[in-house]
């Protein structure tokens, strides 16, 4: 039995059984703000990390940021805490769910501004070659990202400088309500950054097995060549853009033929048919993941709200004097 395998599947459980509940609570009113859920791309986030090494390498993210974050091994209690605004969360309540943080667990941020992250990436990319420390940098987004002049930016001076990072882009298909090809001159990604010079790689992102391919080789080219490279991961979120999205732009059967290729359930079937895994071992997963999803919810609710004077820590300006 292949242990690493099966903890990949349970890796990817819980991030959907947790996405579930987050919209469940967000429903509740127990999450507030901007809430955008990875239902359906969980093998492109389990897939990446699980080809990293994280003693030195780093990640960066967009505002759809839940996923990455469990797939690296972040509490989920703590980000559940960080969801319902709570002092014990992985900001202390202050960054909510599009700004998850935990530099221990290579978690350097999610980013509610859309491609902001890509020229942080960059930038700690640059601080890996300075150093010469070995490490590599992953940077996801997604398809809405990728037309920002900072992403092109940042290609150019990754090439120039030939810097250890790998793009990681999640086409997820849809900016916000608008499909990628109409807004797009090249809809295939991996051309466009032959215009840099760069290696362009493409996997199908409901797929853990191509993932793990496409980024194992692209990571292995940013460690040992300092050549970056770009990936491409076509996948499909089964939710809208954020929790106040109504979907008009879409047909529940298009979603339907996307969970057709569920990548959890494509995988769950891979190794029940080879004999991997069994009812009751898959039983025993979701028992635990949902355990500790609700153990994250209990966490978050009995969790005290951030002090007043928190309002004030983290900011690079002093509270102004009473005059």
């Amino acid at each position: 039995m292949d242990d690493s395998l099966l903890a990949l599947l349970e890796s990817m459980q819980l991030i959907r059984a947790f996405e579930e509940k987050a919209g469940m609570m967000y429903g509740l009113r127990k999450i507030g703000g901007f809430c955008h859920l990875y239902t359906g791309q969980e093998a492109v986030a389990v897939g990446a990390v699980s080809v990293l090494d994280l003693g030195r390498d780093y990640v960066l993210t967009g505002y759809r940021d839940h996923g990455h974050a469990l797939a690296l091994g972040m509490d989920p209690g703590a980000i559940m805490a960080e969801l319902f605004g709570k002092a014990t969360g992985v900001s202390r309540g202050k960054g909510g769910s599009m700004h998850l943080f935990d530099p221990a667990k290579r978690m350097l941020g999610g980013n509610g501004i859309v491609g902001a992250q890509i020229p942080v990436a960059t930038g700690v990319a640059l601080a890996q070659a300075y150093r010469g420390d070995g490490g590599v940098t992953l940077c996801f987004f997604g398809d809405g990202a990728f037309h920002q002049g900072a992403l092109h930016e940042s290609l150019n001076l990754a090439k120039v400088w030939s810097l250890p990072i790998v793009y990681v882009v999640e086409n997820n298909q849809w900016g916000m309500g608008t499909n990628w090809k109409r807004v797009s001159s090249e809809e295939d990604f991996t051309l466009t950054v032959a215009g840099y010079g760069m290696k362009g790689l493409s996997c199908d992102g409901m797929d853990l097995a191509s993932v793990r391919g496409a980024l194992r080789e692209a990571v292995d080219r940013a460690r040992t060549a300092r050549e970056p490279c770009l990936v491409e991961a076509r996948t499909y979120r089964y939710k809208g853009h954020s929790m106040s999205d109504p979907q008009k732009y879409r047909s529940r059967d298009d979603v339907e033929e996307y969970r057709k290729r569920d990548p959890i359930d494509a995988l769950k079937g891979r190794m029940t048919d080879s004999g991997e895994l069994t009812e009751a071992r898959w039983a025993e997963i979701a028992a635990r993941v949902d355990a500790k999803v609700e153990a994250a919810v209990a966490f978050a609710e009995a969790s005290p709200e951030p002090a007043s004077g928190e309002l004030y820590t983290d900011v690079y300006s002093s509270p102004r004097a009473a005059g």
